[in-house]
């Protein structure tokens, strides 16, 4: 089953051209515009910026590869975009072949890792740099698309886990919203109250939620009153942060003690929980423990949506990490999700975005600044906050539970990857390995 091509034998390369920067906007003018790995995910790319005269266009399909540093990193197009100067675009010459050469520089990806140590490419990768990469190609076009059958099935489900996932938070972010900043139940039961002046809170509760339980929609009050930030519900009150919530909380974890360690690299910008967390001594970061939320503080990463909520650790475990985030954690019988879900929020992202002091790139926000954020809130231990934590936290058990299954099926595609290429595992013995893994999942 062995052999060898050039990537430049395979497929076309097209590297990318940066449009002229008055061309580009947020306001989704154009195509998507894609500079480098920031926009990439798991496979597919998020649009942040759009493009509205691009240079150069790739197609659904297509490979995108990262050509400065970090250097090898691959996504694949899911619509008509525009990439710069940070990526090239990688066409095969036989569609068929697509999906096995996505694997096959996916497993490239070290390899670039070692030529930019050594400094051969100084952070950048020419055209002549892919012409020449060598990869492995099996010289059956059906042996590629069976290799290619097995690794994507895999694959295929882990992003489905992915998209999964990003819904379900967004489920939990639209009812934080909707609860605690909007205050829609309140507004709607305000609204049915100025008609119905005499019916009972069940009866405007009923008229006003009928998509929240009865039970639910009653704690909510029917009236808004004026505040220092604008109509509020009656009986909820406009606070600041440090009296329902601890700001990096004292946590025990002596210098040189081994404990699970996460940096900024692995917070993640999207879903809740970060991928990796490796073992490392104790020296000096924060300390966090389960239920608390990390958010970044320095630009770009605040910017760009890094938060976490930790998840992982065993009970009674502290980790550590970097300094570049602050640790966040609800008093009361406030549901710990909740500090996750405000962190979230536009609201609180351009409050801690205005608070950055600092050089010019190196910016941060001082943990003390976020005392001066005010939030409106019920009673720290108000039955809202308990329904709420019933509604979310099970969203969230799922997202963990999908996390996890994802990372047992990335860990198998990873391991057959090389043994199927290199034939030391036949096609169909993988096959028994992937849906053996399947049904145990």
């Amino acid at each position: 089953m062995g052999g060898e091509a050039r990537l430049g034998e395979v497929a076309e390369i097209i590297m990318g051209q940066s449009p002229p920067g008055e061309t580009y906007n947020e306001h989704g003018q154009g195509l998507p515009f894609f500079q480098g790995v920031t926009d990439f995910n798991y496979r597919y790319p998020t649009p942040r910026v759009f493009c509205s005269a691009p240079s150069r266009i790739a197609v659904p399909g297509d490979i995108l590869l990262s050509v400065r540093a970090p250097i090898g990193r691959v996504n694949v197009a899911d619509r008509k975009c525009a990439i710069g100067r940070g990526l090239s675009i990688i066409r095969p010459r036989t569609p068929e072949d697509a999906r096995y050469l996505e694997f096959a520089l996916r497993m490239k990806e070290p390899n670039w890792d070692a030529i930019e140590g050594s400094g051969s490419v100084f952070g950048n990768a020419t055209r002549r740099d892919l012409e020449e990469l060598c990869l492995p190609w099996p010289e059956g076009a059906n042996d590629r698309c069976a290799i290619a059958h097995i690794l994507g099935t895999l694959d295929d489900k882990i992003e489905l886990n992915r998209r999964m996932n990003r819904t379900l938070e967004e489920m939990a972010r639209a009812i934080f919203k909707s609860w605690f900043v909007d205050f829609d139940p309140v507004r709607a039961k305000a609204a049915v109250r100025r008609e119905h002046p005499n019916w009972t809170n069940a009866q405007v509760s009923r008229a006003a939620c009928p998509n929240l339980k009865p039970e639910i929609a009653e704690l909510f009050p029917d009236r808004l009153v004026n505040s220092e930030l604008g109509e509020i519900p009656m009986g909820w009150s406009v606070r600041p942060l440090p009296e329902i919530m601890h700001i990096n909380p004292t946590r025990s974890l002596p210098k040189g003690t081994l404990a699970p360690y996460l940096d900024m690299a692995n917070m993640p910008t999207q879903g809740p929980s970060p991928d990796t967390c490796v073992m490392r001594e104790m020296g000096s970061g924060m300390k966090f423990t389960n239920g608390d939320t990390l958010v970044a503080r320095i630009t770009p990463c605040l910017e760009n949506g890094k938060t976490a909520f930790v998840d992982f650790l065993a009970d009674g475990e502290v980790g550590w990490g970097s300094t570049e985030y602050i640790v966040l954690r609800p008093k009361g019988t406030i549901p710990p999700l909740f500090a996750y879900l405000l962190a979230r929020t536009d609201e609180f992202r351009m409050f801690a975005i205005q608070q950055m002091t600092g050089s010019s790139g190196r910016q941060r926000v001082p943990a003390a600044s976020l005392e001066k954020y005010r939030i409106v809130t019920p009673d720290i231990d108000s039955p809202p906050y308990l329904n709420f934590g019933n509604i979310v936290s099970p969203m969230f058990d799922r997202i963990r539970a999908s996390m996890l299954q994802s990372r047992t099926l990335a860990a198998l595609r990873d391991a057959l990857l090389p043994k199927l290429i290199s034939g030391e595992i036949w096609v169909k013995d993988a096959e028994k390995i992937a849906l053996q893994s399947e049904k145990e999942d």
